[in-house]
């Protein structure tokens, strides 16, 4: 590009990220708002970029017709001819047909301050407009990616971080209450997602969720990275703790161990980048109970017993010693736990168990002692109704006696 319009178009282009194109495309539809604003002829203004001179041309576009009934936007077969004849010769004019656009030239001189005014802010609003289509386009396909920010300013509780030639918000529920920040700090996160707002795509990013600590993995663990070891499952409650379940595809590599390093090096460095959170990186199992016994770590456990299949419910029980740390602070442990293998597990010490099966037992002696008096009284009820039937039998065989003797008597009344 020579001429100074032309390069100002490639550098706005190139400092913005969008194709010259766009820009050229910008400042056509400027220059037709403007002469549309200045005019007021209702004529059909059309505008092309000239590359040579580096201005943009304007036009009046008119339709050949046999009969004019709009003088704005048509033109006499007759008329056309007669005014091409003198500029492009017989043979243009005369090829001239009934349908055909004929542009008219337009001067842009005249235009004005308010036009030019016009003009800019059209440019302006085309080229933001292109510049968010390509900022959405480009991070809506780098969602769950890990970026480097720097902390420019605070708005309300939310971290407004510089990624790249974009801007990103930390909001205050994405951010971990073990980390504070100060400007000009530079920080990793997760990119969660990308928003269309009138001022543009805004880019959401995480130091909380999961995902960040997966991709921290990745970039740490060179098994992770090449797929011979996976993650199965990571929960955080971000500043505190966090459970990472792994799982190997060759028996050679223990999953655990490339994930926590010589020494501990590896895992060492996530725990550093994530400001001191625990993490308990526990080794995953299609066997429920074993998957369940593993993501209680680092307390251990004595037996599992799955008490609902259905509702996936599981019963955990530790030593006494062990309770107060398979719990957890605050039920942080179980809660991660649970939330890792997708059970609800229920914990409890060997003491509040064999009470329970007391418990059980003594319901069990108090209801036999109940049914063996029920069985007395039922028997001396039994005793009792044969004594009432016995002395039923006894006053009926009287009865009986009573008519035999009155009979006996009758006899003797008659003599």
């Amino acid at each position: 590009m020579s001429n100074p319009l032309q390069q100002t178009i490639e550098a706005l282009a190139k400092e913005k990220g969008i194709e010259p194109d766009v820009v050229i495309t910008a400042i056509e539809e400027a220059v037709a708002t403007a002469s549309r604003k200045y005019y007021k002829t209702g004529e059909n203004l059309k505008t092309r970029f000239n590359m040579e001179t580096g201005q943009v041309d304007l036009f009046a576009l008119k339709t050949v017709v046999d009969d004019v009934t709009d003088a704005a936007t048509q033109i006499g077969l007759n008329d056309a001819r007669e005014m091409y004849r003198p500029i492009y010769g017989d043979d243009v004019a005369n090829s001239i047909e009934i349908g055909d656009e004929m542009e008219f030239p337009k001067p842009t001189e005249v235009l004005g301050r308010i036009a030019a005014q016009t003009a800019k802010q059209v440019i302006f609003q085309k080229v933001r407009e292109a510049e968010r289509e390509n900022i959405f386009a480009e991070y809506n396909q780098q969602i769950g990616e890990v970026k480097n920010g720097t902390v420019k300013r605070f708005e309300n509780g939310d971290i407004i971080l510089e990624i790249g030639r974009v801007e990103s918000v930390l909001p205050r529920k994405e951010q971990s209450r073990a980390e504070s920040y100060a400007p000009a700090d530079r920080v990793r996160v997760v990119i969660k997602g990308v928003n269309r707002s009138a001022k543009g795509p805004q880019i959401v990013v995480s130091r909380t969720d999961p995902a960040l600590l997966i991709k921290l993995f990745e970039q740490e663990v060179p098994e992770i990275y090449d797929g011979t070891v996976m993650i199965r499952g990571a929960v955080r409650e971000a500043g505190d703790r966090a459970k990472v379940a792994v799982f190997s595809r060759e028996r050679d590599v223990d999953p655990v161990g490339a994930c926590v390093g010589m020494k501990g090096t590896r895992v060492q460095s996530i725990i550093r980048e994530l400001r001191g959170e625990k993490i308990d990186i526990v080794e995953w199992s299609e066997d429920p109970v074993q998957f369940v016994t593993q993501a209680i770590s680092p307390a251990k456990v004595q037996r599992v017993s799955i008490v609902s299949d259905e509702d996936k419910v599981m019963e955990v029980v530790v030593e006494d010693k062990q309770l107060s740390l398979a719990i957890g602070k605050k039920g942080q442990n179980v809660r991660l736990a649970a939330k890792l293998t997708g059970w609800k597990i229920d914990i409890k010490s060997e003491e509040e168990k064999r009470k329970e099966v007391e418990a059980q037992f003594g319901a069990l002696e108090i209801g036999s002692s109940e049914s063996a008096a029920e069985g007395e009284t039922a028997t001396a009820e039994g005793e009792n109704a044969t004594a009432e039937g016995e002395n039923a039998t006894a006053e009926g065989e009287a009865a009986a006696a009573e008519p035999a003797a009155a009979t006996a008597e009758e006899p003797a009344k008659s003599e």
